[in-house]
């Protein structure tokens, strides 16, 4: 081996240990940077017989960045709905620019860094930039048969929530010891010809977040039997004036223990409620007909409806729906829905985020905001969901942590500092042999 070429194994070494400062200086600077993965350095040998020299003794050094994708950051709780962390494989899918609409074709890029907060326009983006991106689900909650089908996910594209009630079901009790009442014919309570024996109004949600009030009205006809009439008592143009705005009538009784027999005698076989339809007029209230399943109770049991020899009194009502509620905020579970959620108290899941999972990960590309590309070494993306085919877990109001190990790197720092100095050494000596060399007559 020459001089010369001693003093280019030295320059290599100069070289390989500037590359590992770079490194660890790089790993350091980040050390509280959200999801960043430390990087390694992997030296190994250069022979000059691989540059085309026939010495095999002469061996510089090559240093190559390692990265190490795959490691777990620690995970740390935050006060922030939308600040994600993923635990196990996979990347949040982010783009560096809007979608112009659902399905729109974007440069994707992949990252941990999952501190999310919304731009101006309730887009969320994390603090390099990027525009988090996901499924955009349909009525029924399902994400898009296209996996490839996602967009930016806005947590302000609902103003509000209404939700119209279904079910109206109520707990009271009509006095056995009532009186009877005869003759009674449908519609005379609410014509004012008899007067009921009991009578509560409840207020339902319409499909557009009004309150509506139906009245429930009740007298005793027979032994165990009792006749109601249903009658909607808000403008009458708003179900187009039926006869004193009655909307359901019938008859019901009870067994001789007082518990409820049927709540439609007309009916084939007994049932515990009946189904009442509200007949909007459209053009004046701008409803379509709405059907309600009034709900008296159990068949054969004391949960409704019942008839015992105590005052008639309504013990309790509920119904389903609710008023119109604004947007209050978002929630993200664990298997990446984003759910609306309403201040009357209704929520509604609006997007999926997928996780992103690679065949081999440490080999992605790294661009700048702490994000990965897809590369040849990579592999390309398989875009799945949250805990399905080795994807890893989704946990909202939680970031991980860099995976940066301060010590490990100062001590990093020292011995490369170390081998710095060395090859300079080598260097120096090898000019210093030539100038006596030169200096030989």
């Amino acid at each position: 081996m020459s001089l010369y070429g001693a003093m280019m194994i030295g320059v290599s070494g100069l070289d390989a240990n500037s590359r590992a400062l770079s490194v660890s200086s790089s790993n350091i600077a980040n050390v509280n940077t959200v999801g960043y993965k430390a990087s390694g350095n992997a030296f190994s040998t250069l022979l000059a017989s691989a540059v085309g020299s026939g010495d095999v003794s002469s061996a510089g050094v090559v240093a190559n960045q390692a990265q190490q994708v795959t490691a777990q950051g620690g995970i740390t709780t935050t006060q922030s709905p939308t600040d994600l962390a993923l635990s196990g494989n996979g990347f949040f899918v982010v783009s560096p620019s809007l979608a112009a609409s659902t399905g729109t074709s974007q440069s994707l890029l992949y990252t941990r860094a999952g501190s999310f907060t919304p731009d101006s326009a309730g887009n969320l983006q994390n603090t390099a930039g990027l525009y988090l991106m996901g499924w955009p689900l349909d009525a029924s909650g399902a994400v898009p048969t296209d996996r490839n089908d996602l967009t930016n996910i806005n947590v302000n594209n609902l103003s509000g929530k209404a939700e119209a009630t279904t079910t109206l079901s109520m707990k009271a009790n009509l006095q056995a010891s009532t009186a009877i009442t005869t003759p009674y014919t449908a519609g005379d309570m609410a014509a004012g010809t008899v007067t009921p024996d009991f009578q509560r109004t409840i207020n339902i949600y319409d499909s557009q977040g009004g309150a509506q009030p139906l009245q429930v009205s009740y007298v005793k006809t027979a032994a165990n039997t009792w006749s109601y009439e249903v009658t909607y008592q808000g403008a009458a143009p708003n179900i187009g004036s039926p006869t004193n705005n009655v909307i359901a009538t019938g008859s019901m009784s009870f067994n001789a223990d007082g518990t409820l027999k049927t709540a439609d005698t007309s009916a084939a076989s007994p049932t515990g409620s009946i189904s009442v339809t509200i007949p909007w007029a459209p053009a004046v209230s701008g409803l379509n007909p709405q059907t309600i399943s009034l709900d008296m109770g159990t068949v054969g049991s004391s949960d409704g409806l019942t008839q015992f020899d105590n005052p008639s009194a309504l013990v309790s009502s509920s119904v389903d729906g609710a008023l119109f509620g604004s947007l209050s905020g978002v929630s993200i579970d664990t298997d990446g829905f984003v759910t609306a959620q309403f201040s009357n108290g209704l929520s509604q899941k609006v997007f999926k985020l997928p996780v992103a999972t690679f065949a081999n990960p440490d080999g992605l590309s790294a661009v700048s905001g702490n994000a990965y590309a897809a590369s040849n070494a990579s592999g390309t993306p398989t875009i799945g969901e949250a805990n399905l085919g080795g994807a890893g877990t989704i946990q909202s109001s939680a970031l991980e942590g860099s995976t940066v190990d301060l010590a490990n790197e100062f001590t990093n720092l020292i011995t490369t500092q170390r081998a710095y100095s060395a090859s300079a050494r080598i260097v120096t000596t090898a000019d210093q042999m030539l100038q006596t060399l030169e200096q030989i007559q």
